[in-house]
């Protein structure tokens, strides 16, 4: 373009003193600029198919979040956990075809580590999908794959519990209605096309538009990323193009973008102005030098600046030209104004949606660590203090599973209106699913975090009106304050969701503060975690058992199972330690099975009329396939079924009635005995009796410790024992401990007792001799 502007200044010097020789230098003025014309076609397209190929890449990483985060609700749902750990197929399934629906995608699958694929799709994408949580790298979720049937992006997500336990996988076909989509985000039309190899290995597609081309072949052979554009021969013609490899399994790829533009369209805007500068050229052969000065003016100058444009649009800046008249040159710089204000338009949504959650518009949680970032330097500079609170709705998931997603997400947009309009001073953010975040920095009021804290807690407090429903929820939070609990982002957060755990230990509906034993307690629970896994693994529990000693018969009856764990580092753990982690981290299941299985195997060996009672962590009995493991337990083992006692309590029904009720039943049906613990400490104990004929009823020990000398405590037990004889069902008193308390049991009626009196729980085998010794009929 510089030469442009010599050019001219050198025929203005000729032309006052070669008259003659000024026509001849219109002609090369007018030459040049069909040259400028042309090269300056050729840049703009080019330009656009590189902003188009980043356009592409930024929505597809958007999308490709979108749907990892999706995958990461469902995957961090403990239901949904539940039932992949246990292989509940259905509910699986159930699962997948919602989120599919909801994620508004055409395949979506589950994968377990076996590799088994749940959900529906075709066979050679489900063939692919069920090895790719293996194929992709451990920093990517995400990958473009060929089968027979087509390109397809897949995105996954992993099912933690809390190792992994398999992957949701979304899969978008690049079909011809996703090129179609990708064409219309560019302001000029281009024509987008996936390859893929054919079986003689030259990449081709499904487009008649672009044959297999040995240029595509070497052009994506020399690509080690994004090519450069260049020109390739279509059937319609020479065209402008850009190869895009997409990343593959193993980083390898299976498939390729092409996105194509021909040279005849972008060329044809040029036409007239082409015409337009010819004219002017004969024109300035009679016009002489007011033709030269006009040629310079409306031809030089306009190209330059839009030269100029280009080239700053093309570095990320946003680029406007003046529009000087209507001619050619006027419309091509209102045309390059409307792509430029195009391309801003599209790369603000763009970063919109990379920062902002698609529901509630609030900040999401990439906005949130880079502010929190941010106001932390500053804070550490300025000597000042930053507060997180972590928020976490308490029942969200009671309301999407009764009442439904589109109330679900109702509320959450209603929660966040509400954290905004409190929260004025502060960002608030969305961090994912039910949990939101705010950030207070710069205040210089201690008391500011406890005084939000108790705002939120009293208006989410307040039943909500949400599409027509009634809706009570409430809130836990927990609030980190820097530097004293983190001197960064990460643990200042991580210690605010642990002041948010506790919150929650605590009852729920309330705010609580961090405080460094919470970190303690949060690494001892990991690691009581792991250590649970290894003894699962390595054998490291054992069965004691309790005898339950029979008042009519005077002798043993039966035996109660119970579980011991001899940690070698920690010695003999108390199961009051241990099984509420097991129960939160759903290895209760994996622990109770192998109960079951090693009870029935010792009691095998028993005299015919001992029982052995094994009690069931509702989780445990909830567990899809419970039902087959104790039939399990009976037929490896011999045991007659009716030898078998199940021990549940009142908590079973917490989730539905009738469903336990019906299991329990089956249960019935195999012979298989059922007791119900610790009765009376509940409030639908008597409900529970008219759903369901149990054998027994255990009498919690609170009342028996008060039995002999509390006449209350003394009605109650007499009360329960003759409501279980009315209703044919024995009784077992727990925890008798002296001899007051069995002769008044013994007097009510009790069928049998179990406690210290009698015996403290013994090794397995010891179990025989106690059975055999004349002592066991003593009591």
């Amino acid at each position: 373009m510089g030469g442009l502007f010599r050019f001219r200044h050198l025929s203005t010097r000729l032309s006052v003193l070669y008259t003659a020789l000024f026509a001849v230098s219109l002609i090369v003025v007018a030459l040049v600029g069909q040259v400028m014309i042309l090269a300056h076609a050729r840049e703009s397209v080019r330009a656009e198919l590189t902003t188009s190929g980043t356009v592409y890449d930024r929505i597809w990483t958007l999308r490709a979040k979108s749907l990892a985060n999706s995958g990461d609700v469902v995957a961090r749902d403990f239901g949904f956990r539940t039932a992949v750990a246990s292989g509940d197929r259905s509910t699986i399934a159930s699962a997948v075809a919602n989120l599919r629906e909801r994620a508004d995608v055409p395949n979506a699958f589950v994968v377990d580590q076996a590799g088994d694929v749940i959900g529906d799709g075709p066979a050679d994408l489900r063939g692919v999908v069920a090895g790719l949580p293996a194929s992709l790298s451990t920093d990517r979720s995400d990958a473009v794959i060929s089968t027979k049937g087509g390109a397809y992006r897949v995105v996954a997500s992993p099912i933690l519990a809390p190792v992994q336990i398999g992957s949701v996988i979304f899969a978008v076909p690049l079909d011809a209605g996703e090129m179609t989509a990708l064409e219309h985000l560019s302001a000029i039309p281009l024509k987008a096309t996936i390859l893929r190899r054919d079986a003689q290995g030259h990449w081709t597609s499904g487009d008649s538009r672009v044959p297999p081309n040995l240029t595509l072949d070497a052009m994506i052979a020399q690509a080690g990323g994004e090519t450069s554009p260049t020109t390739i021969d279509l059937p319609s013609g020479p065209a402008f193009a850009l190869v895009k490899r997409l990343a593959g399994r193993n980083d390898k790829p299976e498939a390729v973008l092409l996105l194509s533009y021909p040279q005849a369209e972008a060329l044809a805007s040029y036409r007239s102005l082409q015409i337009g500068i010819a004219l002017a050229g004969l024109l300035g052969l009679i016009l002489m030098l007011i033709g030269s000065g006009r040629l310079a003016s409306s031809i030089a100058r306009p190209i330059a600046a839009l030269d100029a444009a280009a080239k700053a649009l093309e570095e990320g800046s946003r680029a406007e030209v003046l529009v000087e008249g209507c001619d050619e040159i006027g419309r091509l710089a209102q045309s390059f104004n409307l792509m430029s204000a195009g391309i801003a338009e599209r790369e603000h949504h763009i970063t919109h949606l990379a920062f902002h959650d698609s529901l509630t518009g609030l900040p999401n949680r990439t906005y949130f660590r880079q502010q929190l970032e941010a106001d932390m330097t500053r804070a550490n500079k300025m000597g000042e203090k930053v507060t997180v609170l972590c928020l976490d709705l308490d029942g969200f998931k009671s309301v999407n599973d009764t009442l439904g997603h589109p109330v679900g997400d109702e509320l959450l947009r209603r929660v966040g209106e509400i954290l905004s309009k409190l929260a004025v001073d502060g960002l608030v953010s969305r961090l994912g699913g039910d949990e939101f975040a705010v950030i207070l920095a710069g205040r210089d009021d201690p008391d500011r975090p406890r005084v939000l804290a108790q705002l939120v807690l009293d208006h989410l407090r307040q039943p909500m009106r949400v599409d027509g429903h009634q809706v009570a929820t409430g809130v836990s939070i927990g609030i980190a304050i820097s530097p004293g609990d983190g001197e960064d982002p990460d643990t200042l957060l991580k210690n605010a969701d642990l002041a948010l755990y506790r919150a929650k230990q605590d009852g729920r509906g309330v705010f609580r503060f961090f405080e460094p034993a919470l970190d303690a307690a949060a690494r001892k629970r990991r690691q009581l975690e792991l250590d649970l896994r290894e003894a699962l693994q390595t054998g490291q529990f054992r069965l004691n058992f309790q005898p339950i000693f029979d008042l009519k018969s005077d002798r043993i009856s039966g035996f109660e199972a119970l579980l011991r764990w001899q940690h070698p580092e920690r010695g003999n753990m108390p199961p009051a330690e241990f099984i509420p982690v097991a129960e939160e981290t759903g290895m209760i299941i994996a622990i109770g099975e192998w109960v079951m299985h090693e009870a029935c195997r010792q009691a095998v060996k028993w005299p015919d009329h001992v029982r052995v009672a094994v009690n069931v962590s509702p989780l445990q009995f909830r567990a899809s396939g419970f039902a087959n493991v104790i039939f399990q337990a009976l037929s490896r083992s011999g045991l007659v079924h009716s030898r078998l006692e199940i021990e549940i309590t009142e908590s079973v029904f917490l989730e539905g009635e009738s469903a336990v009720v019906s299991l329990l039943h089956q249960l019935r049906a195999m012979g298989v005995r059922i007791a119900l613990d610790d009765f009376g400490t509940g409030y639908s104990s008597l409900s529970y009796l008219r759903s369901f004929p149990f054998d027994k009823i255990k009498i919690d020990k609170s009342f028996v410790d008060r039995v002999a000398n509390d006449t209350s405590s003394a009605a109650i037990v007499r009360a329960i024992v003759d409501l279980a004889t009315a209703l044919h069902m024995e009784t077992t008193a727990e925890g008798v401990e002296d001899d007051d308390q069995l002769a008044r049991l013994r007097g009510q009626g009790c069928s049998s007792i179990q406690g210290y009196l009698f015996s403290r729980p013994i090794e397995g085998d010891m179990v025989a001799a106690m059975i055999a010794s004349p002592m066991s009929a003593a009591a």
